[in-house]
């Protein structure tokens, strides 16, 4: 998912190691401590006490006042834990695979959560779910996508991707271990304490391609009995600590338009015995966007933009086919419902005077990812919880998510995790050199936490 997000009230020195000095406000656990890197594939459920300070603010651990609470629980669990989630988090970096073709990714996870006493459920091909606790009431879920971008990494890192041309440059590794984090926390407190609620763990292939991640889960019974769904994903402009909220459109719809103009081609020295296809390309590359704009409101954010045109090899011959590649985004979702009979409906009608033969072809991608108000105030207590002071109202993003597809059938809300070191300049998502703060990875555990004791009935926050 893109974003552009400013990270302002900059309260926190970060040292170039990624850990957090000097804090006077915010979670200790925003610290982004790196430890050693962990070499190969890391033990399964391995309780490694490292001596870090915990996630959130607020009781520590076995103060009476957090006393049964999961927040307060995990919070102990991260202190004990931390050296363990850097070092999955860093396996699945070495070792990231492509949509749909997450089997290694798979095995790890249903390793782990086996490990920890859990049951995971495999999906068809790949991707996990698991469930904890116990209940009859709607069941919780949380979902963290795990596939990676066709990318070769250049960022020098010790635990750099393993694997030519494929790189996790949109921190779905971060996502997994996130909730990876969130499951074996949870398994270790069921021991401990009743857990009378049902949290469901997705880990979900391929949300990084058209047409299949989210729907495929969906259609395997993912969201059976669920009542609330909730996300993450890493946003490398707000600064570690920090958490990124919004109610309502929190992404855009992003669909991808293709435009085949064809003609009987002819020589560029008599245009008007054919179709000048360039000269319709061009009129479309012009005239498009600004008819949309005219057409549906500027406000919605609905932007079309052409990546890739190709067409012609002589600078004497009309060629007889040129071709449009872009794509068209939108943040509106009733915009989005009608984008494709709208831009069709335009391309004819700016391409009729040229004598082209057009042919539309239209993918739809993802609607927007709406933030239920409801599910979105239950975050916004839980990121209090962990930094009263590092809550920031998040921007709608442009890019597209496939978590939408989750929110279009049950209401869930999905935040962005601030995952910048406050050191050098705030790197993009999809970027080959892009490192992430691995700090970020106990504010996101403790975040879900945090909304399992808000929706748990045992707790003693309720």
């Amino acid at each position: 998912m893109d974003a552009d997000v400013s990270g302002n009230n900059d309260r926190r020195r970060v040292d170039g190691d990624g850990t957090t000095a000097g804090t006077t406000t915010g979670p200790a656990g925003a610290a982004g401590a790196t430890p050693g890197t962990t070499a190969g594939a890391p033990a399964a459920a391995t309780a490694a006490t490292t001596g870090a300070t915990p996630a959130t603010t607020g009781a520590a651990p076995g103060d009476a006042a957090g006393a049964g609470s999961v927040a307060a629980f995990t919070r102990d669990w991260l202190h004990r834990n931390r050296d363990t989630l850097t070092g999955w988090r860093r396996h699945l970096h070495r070792n990231p695979e492509l949509s749909h073709r997450e089997e290694g990714t798979t095995a790890f996870i249903v390793d782990t959560l086996t490990a920890a006493g859990l049951d995971p459920h495999r999906l068809p091909g790949t991707g996990v779910t698991v469930d904890i606790g116990e209940g009859d009431g709607p069941v919780l879920a949380f979902r963290g996508d795990i596939d990676a971008l066709p990318l070769d990494e250049v960022t020098g890192l010790d635990y750099a991707s393993r694997v030519p041309g494929v790189m996790h440059a949109c921190g779905h590794d971060i996502h997994t271990t996130v909730v990876l984090g969130l499951a074996c926390a949870l398994a270790e407190y069921r021991r401990e304490h009743p857990l009378p609620l049902r949290v469901r763990c997705i880990f979900q292939p391929a949300e990084e391609v058209m047409g299949g991640g989210a729907t495929d889960v969906i259609a395997a019974g993912a969201l059976a009995g669920v009542g609330h769904i909730f996300a993450l994903h890493c946003e490398p402009k707000l600064r570690t600590g920090e958490i990124g909220l919004r109610t309502g459109a929190i992404t855009s719809a992003a669909d991808v338009v293709e435009v085949v103009l064809t003609g009987p081609g002819g020589h560029t020295s008599r245009p008007h015995l054919t179709a000048d296809l360039v000269y319709a390309a061009g009129a479309l590359i012009t005239q498009l966007p600004a008819l949309l704009s005219r057409t549906v409101d500027p406000r919605t954010g609905t932007v079309l933009t052409f990546g890739a045109v190709n067409g012609g090899s002589a600078f004497n011959a009309v060629p007889r086919e040129v071709r449009l590649l872009g794509t068209l985004r939108t943040g509106d979702v009733r915009v989005w419902r009608t984008a494709e009979e709208t831009f069709t409906a335009l391309v004819e009608r700016i391409v009729a005077p040229t004598g082209a033969r057009v042919e539309v072809r239209y993918t739809k991608g993802v609607p927007p990812v709406m933030n239920d108000d409801v599910a979105t105030s239950v975050l916004a207590r839980a990121a209090e919880g962990v930094d009263p002071h590092g809550v920031r109202e998040a921007p709608q993003s442009s890019g597209g998510e496939d978590f939408s597809w989750y929110t279009e059938r049950v209401p869930g809300s999905m935040a962005r995790l601030g995952s910048w070191t406050g050191v050098g300049e705030k790197p993009d998502l999809h970027q080959p050199d892009i490192v992430f703060d691995e700090g970020c990875i106990p504010v996101g555990v403790a975040l879900f936490a945090g909304v399992v004791d808000h929706l748990h009935p045992g707790s003693p926050g309720m």
